[in-house]
């Protein structure tokens, strides 16, 4: 049987069940992922890696001259000559002269930095640094004790290009700026010396130089693709800000509205009822022939009709006020202890000469000694009408309306009206219940409503803290049931024996 549970009488203002529009947002966002990517070259991309880059070298200047310091003084401990000395002073006065460069663009704003300047200047730092490294792959051992030093030049050599692959990764290029000297200067002096261990040498640090630009390729391609995800949650941020401040807006704007609407019912319903309640006498008057009769039948039942659409009038205008002080906030509960087995008992004496007139039978299904209710009697005697109301106008004729109180699985109480009516088709279910929502057959029937009843049961379930369901099966019937929870259910105070009261009048 399909049902439908409403925790609220909030209407839904999003439709989450389209996922469409999901797919755009994330189609756009790879539209622009896929944009950014493929140009590498953008002028804000470029000064955000030149800036990368910048911080790179000056977070890492100390490293570089560490390793040369280790190196001299290593060389200078097994007998080289001064020329250790020479090389190592020449590498660190260009390392210092790039460390500059890196520290003139890092504190350059991005918007005033020119991208092909500070690329050039980084290149030729690079270069220069690389003229360092090209000296030392030049240097012989003459009267030292090193007899491999060929191959701890290499060693020394790959990882220099090791780490600076690693540290210059944001720029393009520099990796081969700085040791492509170098490595051609050790091939050409092993080239000459000829020997087996030197020829190894030669291609080992020929091929890495390649392999290492490759990886330093691959952190470039990581930092431009941060990049691109940094641009695109800036925009993402930026579009949510613009949301937001629209959202805002809008919400300004639908309290503005609500606050004249809340104006407008209460100065047009003190307008109308006014007249109406003149209408409402006047026709009574007339119809119940008060001041004498009247010979003609057809004024006495344009009286009666008169009256029965000023009293419908008046019923919508209430409904009408009822729920818009239940969706604005503020409908107050008069909340005291209630049996909400007594109330519902009343309502269905009250609505058995509307059943009659239908042939309809209320069979009252009632658990015995329920406890009190802690709720507001005039609204828990407002939803039991309605859904009385609503099952009396949708009962078959000569069918039956069953009404349950009783206790909820959870320990609430709840009240179930069933009737034996056409039904609601599954689809209708969110109509019926939103204001001023009437399903086809109600349409096709011509019954007389304003589709507020339903939503007033919500709203007032919702106050209390409770629950509305409506179960319904074409052809079948309908069942809505109210649900109070637990909370609300007031614990029944244990008897006090007669020997105890006979004992406290006795001492007092």
């Amino acid at each position: 049987m399909p049902s439908m549970r409403s925790h609220t009488a909030d209407k839904i203002i999003v439709d989450r069940t389209k996922p469409h529009r999901n797919s755009d947002v994330a189609r756009a966002v790879r539209k622009t992922r896929d944009r950014l990517m493929q140009q590498p070259g953008a002028v804000a991309f470029d000064r955000e890696l030149l800036k990368i880059h910048a911080q790179a070298m000056t977070s890492s200047a100390p490293a570089i001259p560490l390793l040369v310091l280790a190196i001299a003084a290593s060389g200078l401990a097994l007998g080289m000559t001064s020329d250790i000395l020479k090389w190592a002073l020449l590498t660190l006065a260009c390392s210092a002269g790039l460390a500059l460069i890196a520290r003139r663009v890092g504190n350059t704003e991005a918007a005033k930095l020119d991208p092909g300047q500070a690329k050039r200047n980084f290149l030729i730092g690079h270069f220069i640094s690389g003229l360092g490294w090209a000296y030392f792959a030049a240097l012989e051992c003459g009267d030292c004790r090193i007899e491999p030093f060929p191959i701890i030049k290499a060693v020394v050599l790959l990882l220099a290009i090791a780490a600076t692959a690693l540290i210059a990764s944001s720029l393009r290029g520099a990796l081969l700026v700085t040791f492509g000297l170098p490595v051609a200067v050790y091939a050409a002096i092993g080239a000459y010396l000829g020997t087996p261990a030197d020829m190894i040498m030669i291609g080992l640090l020929t091929l890495s130089l390649p392999f290492f630009d490759y990886v330093a390729g691959r952190l470039n391609r990581s930092s431009l693709m941060l990049l691109s995800f940094r641009s695109e949650k800036d925009g993402l941020i930026a579009e949510l800000e613009t949301a937001k401040s629209m959202s805002d807006e809008a919400r300004r704007r639908a309290e503005e509205a609500n606050m004249a609407k809340s104006r407008f019912l209460a100065s047009m319903s003190h307008e109308l009822r006014t007249p109406l309640n003149a209408i409402l006498g006047f026709s009574e008057v007339m119809s119940n022939e008060v001041l004498g009769p009247m010979q003609n039948q057809t004024y006495r039942d344009y009286a009666r009709d008169v009256h029965d659409s000023g009293q419908h009038l008046l019923d919508l205008i209430n409904e009408i006020l009822d729920l818009s002080r239940i969706e604005a906030g503020r409908y107050q509960l008069h909340e005291e202890p209630v049996h909400l087995l007594h109330i519902v008992e009343e309502c269905c004496h009250l609505m058995e000469l509307k059943a009659h007139h239908k042939a309809l039978r209320i069979v009252q299904q009632f658990e015995p000694e329920l406890p009190r209710l802690f709720a507001d009697e005039r609204a828990v005697r407002q939803i039991t009408l309605n859904l009385l109301s609503n099952a009396v106008k949708f009962a078959s004729t000569g069918g039956e309306i069953r009404v349950r109180v009783g206790w909820t699985a959870g320990g609430g109480q709840y009240i179930s009206v069933k009737d034996n009516g056409p039904g609601i088709p599954p689809d209708e279910l969110p109509i019926v219940l939103s204001a001023f929502g009437q399903g086809s057959i109600a349409i096709k029937s011509a019954e007389q409503g304003t589709g507020l009843g339903l939503p007033i049961v919500q709203g007032l379930l919702t106050m209390h803290g409770g629950e509305f369901e409506l179960h319904s099966k074409l052809r079948e019937g309908t069942e809505a049931i109210a649900i109070f929870p637990a909370a609300r259910v007031m614990e029944v105070l244990p008897a006090v024996p007669m020997r105890a009261v006979a004992g406290r009048r006795r001492s007092s």
